[in-house]
């Protein structure tokens, strides 16, 4: 099924011209077409939100532009009705859904407006993710094979001095690493999934895993090449991403405390 943010995003654009449209008071227009005044307050409106949305900085092309697409919108919102267009049922449910987005739209900013994010709040997060990434990155190398049989079979050979690159290159079901040795990128083991990486942190430079490691993906020999201490951004490096992150949660929550109040039938 086809995603609809791209479609409640375009009504969304819809909506706010038509609630423009609809609660601009009497007052100076930009521009008129076919006798119809486009507000400035609809213009002042839609710049407004450029700037906020878009990082737009307010110039005189931004203004021209909008104007523009204000004046493009009104004419063809015009051919819309004598075309009768504003009479049909999916204009009708494209309106709904539009009016709805803008209301939540509109609540959510005001959420974020009035519950401004803490130094506090972004440093705990900033811990958070720290303790969950660890201290140190890894340089590891795996086999992966579909079956146990197989993975203890690969086990025993690599402690006969078999050559692991090339057990890797002939027997791995992993493409992304098979042609390089079954090398993998330096990472701290948050970065795998959760028995590979509690596999890695056992394990001393050098080692393999002595029996083999189940994930979703299939059943991994392990090898620790090399280890160092990971270097992490500083706090006010990932400021105004930590912000971002900790605004999503509260919404999060905002949203499951919401539907848990919320009497919801199917």
């Amino acid at each position: 099924m086809p995603s609809l943010k791209p479609l409640i995003a375009a009504m969304s654009m819809l909506a706010v011209s038509a609630y423009a449209q609809d609660s601009a008071a009497p007052g100076k227009s930009v521009a008129t077409v076919n006798g119809v005044a486009i507000p400035e307050s609809r213009y002042e409106f839609v710049l407004k939100q450029n700037i906020m949305q878009h990082g737009s900085q307010d110039s005189p092309d931004l203004r021209k532009n909008v104007k523009e697409t204000l004046v493009n919108q009104e004419i063809i919102s015009q051919a819309a009705v004598k075309k009768g267009i504003d009479k049909t049922a999916d204009y009708r449910t494209m309106m709904d859904l539009s009016r709805e987005q803008n209301l939540v739209n509109i609540y959510l900013h005001d959420y974020v407006s009035s519950h401004p994010v803490t130094d506090a709040e972004m440093k705990q997060e900033f811990d958070k993710i720290k303790a969950h990434m660890g201290s140190k990155e890894y340089k590891v190398r795996h086999i992966l094979v579909k079956t146990e049989a197989e993975a203890k079979k690969i086990i025993a050979e690599l402690k006969k001095g078999a050559n692991f690159s090339k057990l890797a290159a002939e027997k791995s079901e992993d493409p992304g690493s098979k042609s390089n040795g079954g090398e993998l990128d330096w990472a701290p083991a948050s970065n795998f999934v959760e028995p590979f990486a509690d596999a890695v942190r056992l394990l001393k430079k050098g080692e393999t895993t002595p029996a083999p490691v189940q994930t979703p993906f299939g059943w991994h020999v392990i090898q620790l090449q090399d280890e160092k201490p990971l270097k992490l951004p500083t706090f006010d490096q990932v400021k105004p991403q930590l912000q971002q992150r900790v605004q999503q949660e509260q919404i999060q929550k905002l949203i499951s405390d919401l539907r848990a109040a919320a009497k919801v039938e199917e």
